[in-house]
């Protein structure tokens, strides 16, 4: 999994890099498919908003957060993110199941007559 950390007026610092990078792992845990994430951080007046992308194969999900304090964000912008992909995750178990399986009929001997 690739994580791009990017602040839109907001330094990234190497403590809020780490507790992304561990929150995210919690996302890694439900679905082994991620592909890249991309969280841009970013100060709008006094409300710290953070966006990410999680590219996974054959769809990207996206999800945002506006908090007043940006641990709060990240922890509200996991949680949703988890929902997603768990979401996503399901949908993907439930088609697969729900095709019709055809079980082969026992062969029956022709009758010796």
């Amino acid at each position: 999994m690739n994580l791009h950390i990017t602040g839109h007026h907001v330094q990234v610092t190497p403590a809020i890099r780490e507790y992304v990078s561990g929150k995210m792992e919690r996302v890694t845990k439900h679905f082994d498919h991620v592909i890249d994430v991309n969280v841009i951080m970013s100060v709008e007046k006094l409300r710290q908003k953070v966006e990410a992308t999680v590219r996974l194969r054959g769809k990207d999900i996206f999800c945002e957060s506006t908090e007043e304090g940006m641990y709060a964000a990240i922890d509200i912008l996991v949680d949703k993110l988890d929902r997603a992909i768990i979401k996503h995750k399901e949908k993907g178990l439930s088609h697969r199941h729900d095709a019709v399986t055809l079980k082969p009929e026992p062969l029956t001997e022709p009758s010796a007559e």
